[in-house]
């Protein structure tokens, strides 16, 4: 199968080469089922062994047997395109080729995407900087006292989760530590960074925007401890 290859799959290849390769090859089967289609229907003749339809990097096409090496150097096109020529209408059977023409097309640029590994270096990047970046999310979240409300969770909440809440049916769980109240999902809740008792925000008088500028949350229970020897 002459210029069935890129270029006999170098070894460094680029994504423009790859894209190149890839019209070149649409062009030219779409140019089979087109122009040339009625000299294709004749190549495609039942009698014949099973056939391939190929696409050629130089815009040209070919019907022949596939290639004889196992496995083939790239994917190989549907087999045997040709035994159904006669037993459908013509325009129901060049769709069905063109399906899998397509569907092999894409086979061949992932091939090559995988073979020489496009983008493993940026996507390596991305991923240590995106954990640097929740690294340093952690860092500066450590010293802040542990805030929750479902309403308000992406603004306040942290990685400081009580113990028990695992899951939404587990909240009812943590009780306030002033009113002795089950937690509700629609209220603010602050933790008590000495004791780590959680507390209804309105039970110790503490709202949302205020507990942002708050470092280290003292209940009233450990402030007053803070005089007793």
């Amino acid at each position: 199968m002459d210029g069935g290859t890129l270029q006999n799959v170098r070894t460094t290849v680029d994504e423009d080469e790859v894209f190149r390769d890839f019209k070149g090859r649409r062009a030219g089967i779409i140019k089979a089922l087109t122009t040339y289609v009625a000299e294709f229907f004749d190549q495609c003749d039942p009698e014949k062994e099973s056939l391939c339809f190929y696409g050629l990097p130089n815009e040209e096409w070919d019907v022949t047997l596939p290639a004889e090496e196992v496995p083939p150097e790239l994917p190989e096109p549907a087999l045997g395109i040709n035994f159904a020529r006669d037993a459908m209408q013509e325009k129901d059977w060049l769709a069905l080729v063109a399906v899998h023409s397509d569907a092999w097309l894409l086979a061949v640029a992932h091939y090559f995407g995988a073979r020489f590994g496009f983008n493993r270096t940026d996507s390596a990047k991305k991923q240590t900087k995106e954990k640097s970046s929740v690294s340093n999310h952690s860092s500066s979240n450590k010293s802040k006292p542990s805030t929750k409300s479902v309403s308000e969770s992406t603004k306040y909440s942290n990685s400081a989760q009580p113990k028990d809440e695992e899951g939404d049916e587990e909240h009812g769980d943590t009780l306030c530590g002033a009113c002795g109240e089950n937690y509700a999902a629609n209220e603010f809740w602050i933790c008590c960074n000495v004791c780590e008792i959680w507390f209804h925000g309105k039970c110790v008088k503490i709202t949302p925007a205020r507990a942002e500028h708050v470092k280290q949350y003292k209940c009233p229970s450990c402030s007053n401890k803070k005089g007793r020897p």
